[in-house]
């Protein structure tokens, strides 16, 4: 038979218990609530893009991608070579007026290494940082992330240790490509390195080549990169290797030496005017692309 004492006893457990769970599922719902708004807000700037943007989803994956890489409302984000704004326009409002975008573009001196590049375009890239910066100003509203930009080799003092994170979206090949000439990607890296917080991460996506493909062909030159090459230029930069994610592969792309990653969508540089060539390059898709991520040691 149970007495008073024993029966208070199990009544003082029983709330006890009962403010745990209580405790547990607020705190519980705190986290979804959290959850559930940074991916709203992350819907919400994809599902402003226009269709053209929109048309690429299904080839770049870009929830996916910034999920993968944590990138998060609020965050100063570095994007290396942001062209003509693709994932800026996704960026800015989804990283919210509390959010910084910098772009980065390369360095003035390896312009020249481009067969393409003119002289007097090469002198326009003299004010790449304002003119990038007033288009990225035309993309954002007053609830956009704010905007800056740098050139490699010229990044400003003031950004020493700001970044929580580094992006470089197919941005790593060029930089490689000319690494022997002057060291282009090292230096890059090492301005990443100086730029992010202690913990920053540097997230990756870059065509990839086969690991048993010819490393004079995988240089970058073609677009392609292999893995291992990536993982130990950036763990020579002193950056960790955190993991990696296969949404953006496409083993449809194998490709072997003499190809070009142009060959495929959307360039299709070389088939636009070959309908059996074309065809053969939208059935394999967009190229296959690695996604890795690393870190800063804290």
């Amino acid at each position: 038979m149970r007495t008073n004492a024993t029966n208070n006893t199990i009544k003082r457990k029983m709330l006890r218990n009962s403010v745990a769970i209580s405790l547990a599922a607020l705190l519980s719902a705190c986290a979804s609530t959290s959850v559930s708004t940074e991916n709203t807000a992350l819907k919400s700037a994809l599902s402003a893009q226009d269709d053209a943007a929109q048309a690429r989803y299904g080839a770049r994956n870009p929830e996916q991608t910034l999920d993968f890489f944590k990138i998060k409302p609020g965050m100063t984000v570095i994007e290396a070579l942001p062209g003509g704004g693709w994932y800026s326009k996704i960026l800015l409002p989804y990283l919210g007026k509390d959010g910084k975008l910098v772009g980065v573009d390369y360095a003035q001196a390896m312009w020249s290494n481009f067969s393409f590049m003119t002289p007097d375009r090469i002198e326009a890239k003299k004010t790449w940082v304002a003119t990038w910066t007033a288009d990225a100003q035309s993309w954002r509203s007053d609830d956009s992330a704010s905007v800056s930009a740098f050139q490699f080799d010229e990044m400003p003092e003031s950004m020493r240790g700001k970044a929580d994170a580094a992006l470089f979206i197919r941005a790593l090949h060029n930089l490689s490509r000319f690494e022997e000439k002057d060291g282009y990607l090292t230096r890059a890296l090492k301005e990443t390195y100086a730029a992010l917080k202690p913990g920053g991460i540097v997230g990756v996506v870059q065509h990839q080549a086969r690991e048993d493909r010819p490393d004079a062909w995988a240089n970058g030159s073609n677009g392609y990169l292999k893995k291992s090459f990536i993982v130990a230029k950036m763990q020579d930069a002193g950056f960790e290797f955190v993991g990696e994610t296969n949404i953006n592969e496409n083993s449809l792309d194998q490709a072997v030496e003499g190809d070009i990653v142009w060959r495929l969508p959307p360039s299709l540089n070389g088939a636009r005017d070959d309908a059996d060539k074309k065809a053969a390059m939208m059935a394999i898709g967009e190229s296959h692309r690695m996604t890795l991520k690393f870190r800063k040691p804290s």
